[in-house]
């Protein structure tokens, strides 16, 4: 054992000496140069950014955050992520140690009268060899598989990252169409509970004389339509509440929430940054780089195969015609090394540099492609907030207008000075304007909540 161990250390000496002399086929990779613009049309004007890790903290609300806390613990598509990460981790391991010269131990024991040809008599042959095989990196084919096994990891673990951001905005944006929904339901039983009583009144006149047929059947219509939107919206809750259990890893159940889109804690300014920053932050950039980074070395690893391949082989170890008597004599030992190159491949190999090549290149254009979207939807978020801010106001208005005039029109029907038709028309205005105003706000909400993720805030 104590040649097999000295064995093992030359061999390891020469391999770390050779590879010291090596080289690395292919480019090492740089950066492509990306043009950013120098600042967001859309942003205030404030270029900081704020790396606080629960933004959605900000919504002041125990429940979301819980729900939040339970998905990044529970969801099945990231616990699935994370198993595949660790895959990638240990294929990185694995591939490492092909790096490294290979030891295996090997033993044999024979008796008869064959070894290769039948002999006179019987004879017996026992052997045990330690066994060592390395090729040598001369090309860096292995090194940069290696880069390659790195940057897969890499890209495993950002996408994971922006799965989980992706979660995050999911979740909130799901907890708030709840919030959406079960309001409008509310809308719709508070303008039912309206016209059915309108509806009880106008009934009684019709009955008396007082008024025509069609007030009433107007009556009914504008019954029904307040009816239908309960189960519409009451449907709408239950669905995303459905969905909002799938997210956090649970079966479907009602959400344990009493708040309202009308308490959510105002939002503060968020300052988007700078432009370029989004390469350094978001990790679908720097998922899309990583596999970049890959593709760059997979060049180099086909470079590295037109080239020969070499390898050094040794084996040490005892063989003894008796067992008792195998480790007693000296050692059996060789060393050698081969050589193997292709000549005449009809251009396979080449080809495959050619491969690699283009695909390269469409990494790189990939890669511009998910920065340029990156820009584009910090924007988009940018000014949906500051419109929907616009609309807010506006559609809050209108809501205050709308229910004064459906006041003023049922104490005008009910003087004889307005028509049953201006009625229905002000309560028919009245209930389209709290609808318009609970999307609004939920709308708001998400453009908040997409523009954390468009600016790659709160996942590392």
């Amino acid at each position: 054992m104590k040649h097999l161990k000295y064995f093992k250390t030359q061999v390891l000496l020469l391999a770390l000496l050779i590879l010291g002399a090596s080289c690395k086929m292919g480019k090492n990779y740089t950066r492509p140069e990306i043009t950013s613009p120098d600042s967001f049309r859309f942003a205030e004007g404030d270029t900081t950014f704020n790396t606080a890790l629960k933004w959605w903290d900000l919504f002041d609300d125990p429940v979301l955050d819980t729900l939040i806390q339970t998905a990044l613990t529970h969801n099945k598509d990231v616990l699935a992520a994370a198993y595949n990460v660790e895959a990638v981790r240990i294929q990185m391991a694995i591939q490492k140690a092909d790096m490294l010269p290979q030891f295996s131990l090997s033993g044999q024991a024979q008796h008869g009268n064959f070894i290769g040809v039948q002999q006179e008599t019987t004879s017996s042959s026992f052997n045990v060899f330690g066994q060592a095989s390395w090729e040598i990196d001369f090309w860096g084919k292995y090194r940069r598989l290696n880069e390659v096994a790195k940057a897969q990891y890499l890209a495993s673990e950002y996408g994971l990252s922006a799965l989980k951001l992706s979660l995050i905005s999911t979740v909130a944006t799901s907890y708030f169409q709840v919030l959406e929904f079960r309001e409008k339901q509310q809308i719709a039983e508070s303008t039912y509970a309206i016209r059915d009583s309108s509806y009880r009144l106008i009934k009684q006149r019709f009955e008396a004389g007082i008024i025509p047929e069609i007030d009433l059947n107007h009556a009914q219509i504008q019954k029904a339509i307040a009816a239908s939107a309960i189960p519409v919206y009451k449907r709408y809750a239950a669905q995303s509440e459905n969905a909002l259990s799938v997210l956090i890893g649970r079966n479907p159940k009602a959400l344990s929430s009493t708040n309202k889109l009308e308490n959510i804690t105002p939002i503060p300014e968020i300052p988007a940054g700078l432009p370029a920053d989004l390469l350094e932050r978001r990790p679908d950039v720097l998922r899309a780089e990583q596999e970049m980074v890959a593709q760059n070395a997979m060049v180099g690893v086909a470079q590295a195969n037109r080239l020969p391949s070499i390898s050094l082989t040794g084996a040490l170890g005892f063989a003894s015609s008796d067992l008792s008597s195998l480790t007693s004599g000296d050692p059996a030992w060789n060393v050698g090394g081969s050589l193997l190159g292709p000549i005449f491949q009809w251009n396979k190999n080449k080809n495959r540099v050619k491969a690699e090549d283009s695909r390269r290149d469409a990494s790189i254009e990939n890669y511009q492609n998910v920065a340029l979207n990156a820009f584009r939807e910090v924007e988009d978020m940018l000014i949906e907030i500051a419109t929907l801010k616009e609309e807010e106001m506006a559609i809050s208005e209108h809501v205050s207008a709308a229910i004064s005039a459906m006041q003023l029109s049922s104490e005008r029907y009910d003087k004889g000075i307005a028509s049953y038709i201006e009625y229905l028309e002000s309560q028919r205005q009245a209930f389209e304007a709290q609808m318009s105003l609970a999307s609004n706000r939920q709308d708001l909400l998400s453009a908040y909540i997409n523009l954390y993720q468009a600016i790659g805030g709160g996942w590392k």
